[in-house]
């Protein structure tokens, strides 16, 4: 199986020795992030630093302005945490050097500062709530920005392949910063009555479908009532049409698969008109369509006729695998990409001493390719038990 890690373009530049060390775990190629969203990052053998602060969202090579020129809505350039200009082009050519095959990680629909400095652009939830860390996937605008971003971001000199992660809905669920929602659990679908969006687009395309956007609402806030008081583990989509009920859930979901689906088929049609033949395009999903977040909800029939394959969480268990990878079965063409995306920073909840094994049971369910989260954020000893799982596989 073809497997790959994740790397920032912090955990290269700066470091002679990253690219080898990289190579080294057994792997053939990195995903490399192009344009990623704000974080803290560990760097835990970089000689020049231990702690890497993006302090917002940014493409981490040069914007062409040629692509930006009359849009308000841009992405913005690494701050002082960069190296350099191009930290994405010196990464890339360094690991290619080592003799890895390198494709661009780009994050889309997750950006505080944009949706800081461009409220009207925020998905607004039932009691109008504002969400900053979501942009809408309904607003034109916003659409439109996507899949700029993604056609400059993905197709970078040397990368040969991408992986568009956050393309669709984002909704509550995320970690920002400081976060302090834990206190009243709330299960998936409440999470996803918490993530349906009131902005003024996509009440326009509730009405359009019929529904009365004040009534929907009202029935959103009826039906997440109870778990304000004691929180709520229920789990998957019988759940959510059991409180929403079963005219409007569906309606909801209408409204956001068609959304989200076309607004991914025009991403990845952006990336192939920009890109050279042969050029790899990936999907970070979730094969349940009413999900969001990073690993976007998809119509499983759908997609796979645009993309050339998904990147699918597989972290948690046989079960969480099978959720996966099962639904995509009857889809997958002959040459059609399954990733299975495998935590193995064991300080994050992964687990590299089982990669052989989990990756092993990935297979036996359809997997054709590896995903590693992430070789710069994990320590010696994770490394380690990652180096000893490839070569046995």
């Amino acid at each position: 199986m073809k497997t790959s890690t994740f790397l920032y373009p912090w955990d290269v530049a700066g470091d002679p020795a990253a690219a080898d060390r990289t190579a080294a775990l057994g792997v053939r190629q990195v995903t490399l992030a192009a344009a990623y969203h704000s974080t803290r990052a560990l760097t835990p053998r970089h000689p020049g630093h231990r702690i890497v602060t993006a302090e917002h969202s940014a493409v981490l090579y040069p914007v062409d302005e040629r692509n930006w020129r009359g849009r308000e809505l841009r992405p913005r350039p690494a701050g002082a945490w960069a190296a350099g200009p191009d930290d994405w082009g010196a990464a890339a050519q360094a690991l290619t050097a080592a003799g890895l095959d390198v494709h661009t990680w780009v994050v889309l629909a997750h950006n505080s500062a944009l949706g800081k400095a461009y409220p009207r652009i925020n998905v607004v939830n039932a009691y109008g709530d504002r969400y900053p860390w979501a942009p809408c996937a309904a607003q034109p605008e916003v659409r439109d920005y996507l899949v700029a971003l993604a056609a400059e971001a993905a197709v970078r000199p040397g990368a040969s392949g991408t992986e568009l992660e956050s393309l669709g809905w984002y909704g509550l669920a995320h970690l920002h910063a400081h976060d302090k929602i834990g206190g009243i659990p709330l299960g998936e679908a409440a999470q996803y009555l918490m993530s349906l969006c009131f902005c003024p687009h996509c009440r326009d395309g509730y009405a359009g479908l019929g529904a009365d956007p004040d009534a929907l609402a009202a029935a959103v806030r009826e039906a997440l009532a109870p778990a304000w008081a004691n929180g709520t583990a229920e789990a998957g989509w019988p759940a959510v049409r059991r409180l929403l009920g079963p005219e409007f859930a569906a309606l909801t979901l209408k409204w956001r698969m068609e959304t989200a689906g076309s607004l991914q088929e025009q991403a990845i049609a952006a990336v192939r008109a920009a890109a050279p033949a042969g050029f790899q395009v990936l999907l970070h999903a979730d094969p349940a369509p009413y999900h969001c977040g990073a690993n976007a909800g998809v119509d499983p029939a759908r997609i796979l006729r645009h993309a050339d394959g998904l990147v699918l969480p597989c972290t948690g268990g046989p079960a969480a695998r099978e959720a996966m990878l099962a639904p995509l079965a009857p889809h997958r063409a002959e040459h059609t990409v399954l990733a299975a995306n495998f935590t193995v920073v064991g300080g994050m909840g992964g687990s590299p001493g089982t990669l052989a094994e989990d990756a092993a049971h990935a297979a036996s369910l359809g997997a054709t390719e590896l995903r590693l989260y992430h070789a710069g954020l994990a320590s010696d000893a994770d490394l380690a038990a990652v180096r000893q799982a490839l070569g046995a596989l």
